[in-house]
């Protein structure tokens, strides 16, 4: 089944803000971030008659990216970061304040967990993917998802308990 202009444009380019931020948190540069979006989506194009097998058009696009950033990042030798957007809600000054080290805090901390704790944390927390997704994206089993998302929040919250910050 050929997949036309048409169907493409209706089922990748509604991910392409997904696939942007992916690439953001993993290779922390705007215009990188930008070349690797549009390699994924060239190659999704060029790969478009080939894909009659992918069951999750998203996932596997995510996956893309994934692997494509950390090729991208192994040829630069660079470390990756999460640059994460708080949404603070309406809070007197000294609170937002300490809401914005706070998330400073777990920004940094964040940074410092292993690549695939980073990742997973991304894509279930920021992105809002379910475990399944993750798995398949990521390429481990829903319980080795499970484990890396509960091992890095488990640091998050030791760093903010030894800090003396509330935890919700």
């Amino acid at each position: 089944m050929d997949m036309t202009t048409e169907t493409f444009n209706q089922t990748f380019l509604p991910v392409t803000d997904r696939l942007y931020r992916l690439a953001k948190s993993m290779l922390k540069e705007e215009e990188r971030s930008k070349d690797a979006v549009q390699d994924v989506l060239i190659k999704l194009w060029e790969k478009r008659n080939s894909m009659n097998h992918v069951q999750n058009p998203v996932a596997f696009s995510l996956q893309m990216m994934r692997n494509h950033c950390l090729n991208n990042i192994r040829d630069y030798h660079e470390t990756e970061e999460i640059a994460e957007e708080a949404v603070f809600n309406e809070l007197n000054s000294y609170d937002k304040l300490e809401q914005q080290d706070a998330m400073k805090i777990i920004i940094h901390t964040i940074e410092q967990l292993p690549e695939l704790q980073r990742t997973v944390i991304h894509l279930r927390d920021v992105e809002g993917l379910e475990i399944k997704e993750i798995a398949q994206i990521t390429s481990l089993s829903e319980n080795a998802v499970t484990v890396n998302l509960s091992r890095a929040r488990q640091q998050i919250r030791k760093k903010l308990i030894t800090l003396n910050i509330k935890t919700a």
